[in-house]
């Protein structure tokens, strides 16, 4: 397909006050494109905005709620007139390691709800102007989409979710004139995954290859988002070494799935967060119970 032009368009980023989102933001404005910078927080949405430039708004909203996000396309149609791409960035990541009987009902589903259920209800909002002007999606799903899911099931259940919700999209976009990215990335240093790294007490560096462990800074990431925008690309990979794991999942992940099952250190770290679940829980009756 022919480059898709930037200039001129009209682009909403959720997830946009920081990381990723915010450097995605940034440079699709650089590429002289309005932008609608959408965070949960109202304030660090304008703030934000304000730090891109003049053609950039911010907005903020709760992208579980499908009323909240039809809202905000609709103020970023107002005031720009259009919107041609949208950018469903917005996650959480749980706040430990946990297994799926060690997680708490209610943030295993949360995680899930902004992760994939957040993107579909972006997605869904912006859907009649992206189709109307021809536009373009992207879907942020994770590495982990691919990869096993061992300690955060959530957060991998829920990227696969947005691997297939992407792939769907573009297939059922391109006869309209409009197209879709999966964008796929490993470690990239923003809030969020240092956060993962902090909380975790070293257990992520201990089942992680050295190779996985560098990260890649956001602007990286947001370049790579914009590149694919501007290719109307179908993946968007970063580091780009990761579309070659992708590509050889079906043989790889046997593999990996079956080192997880007998290597030593995951086997060990799995019964320190399965004996840690069963601490807290067992603390919690007490306190209950007094």
């Amino acid at each position: 397909m022919p480059v898709y032009d930037l200039n001129g368009k009209v682009a909403l980023v959720t997830g946009a006050a920081r990381g990723i989102g915010y450097e995605t933001a940034r440079q699709i404005h650089m590429r002289g494109a309005s932008v609608a910078v959408v965070d949960l927080d109202p304030e660090q949405a304008r703030e934000a905005a304000e730090r891109i430039g003049e053609r950039a708004s911010g907005i903020g909203t709760d992208v579980t709620d499908h009323g909240a996000m039809q809202a905000a396309v609709a103020e970023t149609v107002e005031r720009f007139g259009g919107l041609d791409v949208v950018v469903a960035n917005a996650g959480i990541a749980p706040e430990k390691l946990a297994t799926a009987r060690g997680i708490g009902s209610e943030e295993w589903e949360r995680v899930f709800e902004v992760d994939m259920l957040g993107v579909w209800r972006t997605v869904r909002a912006a859907l009649p102007q992206i189709v109307a002007r021809r536009g373009h999606v992207v879907v942020t799903s994770s590495v982990y989409a691919f990869v096993n899911g061992v300690l955060n099931s959530p957060y991998a259940v829920a990227k696969s979710g947005v691997e297939s919700l992407g792939r769907s999209l573009r297939a059922e976009l391109m006869p309209l004139g409009a197209s879709a990215s999966v964008a796929y990335f490993g470690w990239v240093d923003t809030r969020m995954v240092q956060d993962a790294f902090a909380n975790n007490g070293g257990r992520m560096e201990e089942n992680l290859p050295n190779f996985l462990k560098k990260r890649i800074q956001p602007d990286e990431a947001g370049a790579a988002v914009v590149r694919g925008i501007e290719e109307r690309a179908p993946r968007i990979f970063a580091p780009k070494w990761w579309r070659y794991v992708s590509a050889l999942r079906g043989i790889l992940n046997p593999l990996l799935d079956r080192r997880f099952e007998r290597d030593a250190t995951m086997t060990a770290t799995i019964r320190e967060v399965e004996a840690e679940a069963d601490e807290q829980g067992a603390a919690a009756v007490s306190a209950a119970s007094r």
